[in-house]
C-alpha cells in the first residue's frame, strides 16, 4: 500500500470513530507529521506533532523519564513506549504512534545497527481503557529510505490496530 493510500485508511477509520490521533518522532523529524497533514481536512483528526530528536526534548515534551532514557538508551521499545504514552496523554486524544532509531548513515552500533528503529502505540478507547504496544524493525537502505520504511511501517500498524 502507498503512504497516501495508508493515510486515507488511517483517517477513514479515525474519523468512523470521532477520534484524534497525535505522533511523537525522533529519526524521522517531521515525516509522519508532514504525511499525516498533506491530506486535506487532515485537522479533522490529527491533533499534533512532536519532533523530540534530542533526549532532552523527548523528557520536556513527552515525559520520558530520564531514567529510562539513560538504562535503555533512546533507540528502546521502553522509550518508544514512553514517547507514545506522552503523546497520548499531553495531546488529549485517542492514539498516538512514536518512533525513535537509528537512521544512519552514522550512529549504530554492535547491539543496535543503523536502521534499528523502534515503534510505540499507544490508544485509549472510549471507555478510558489504554492499551500499549511496542515493536522494533530492521530496515535497510539510505538514511531517506530507513525514514520513509519507518514512516510507512508505523502508519500502516496504527490503522491494522485501529480497526481491530
Amino acid at each position: 500500500m502507498h503512504l497516501i493510500d495508508t493515510v486515507k485508511t488511517l483517517a477513514e477509520i479515525l474519523l468512523a470513530k470521532n477520534w484524534k490521533m497525535a505522533a511523537a518522532e525522533s529519526c524521522t523529524g517531521g515525516l509522519v507529521c508532514a504525511n499525516l497533514t498533506q491530506l486535506s481536512g487532515s485537522s479533522e483528526w490529527f491533533e499534533r506533532g512532536y519532533i523530540t530528536y534530542s533526549n532532552q526534548a523527548k523528557e520536556e515534551c513527552l515525559g520520558v523519564g530520564a531514567d529510562v532514557l539513560d538504562a535503555y538508551g533512546a533507540v528502546s521499545e521502553q522509550v518508544a513506549k514512553a514517547m507514545a504514552q506522552g503523546a497520548l496523554q499531553n495531546a488529549g486524544v485517542n492514539a498516538a504512534l512514536s518512533i525513535t532509531g537509528i537512521a544512519g548513515p552514522s550512529g549504530g552500533s554492535k547491539e543496535k545497527p543503523v536502521g534499528t528503529v523502534c515503534f510505540g502505540w499507544a490508544i485509549q478507547n472510549d471507555a478510558g481503557e489504554n492499551r500499549v504496544l511496542t515493536k522494533t524493525m530492521y530496515f535497510a537502505g539510505d538514511r531517506q529510505s530507513i525514514r520513509e520504511q519507518s514512516c510507512l511501517y508505523v502508519l500502516n500498524e496504527l490503522a491494522k490496530l485501529l480497526e481491530d
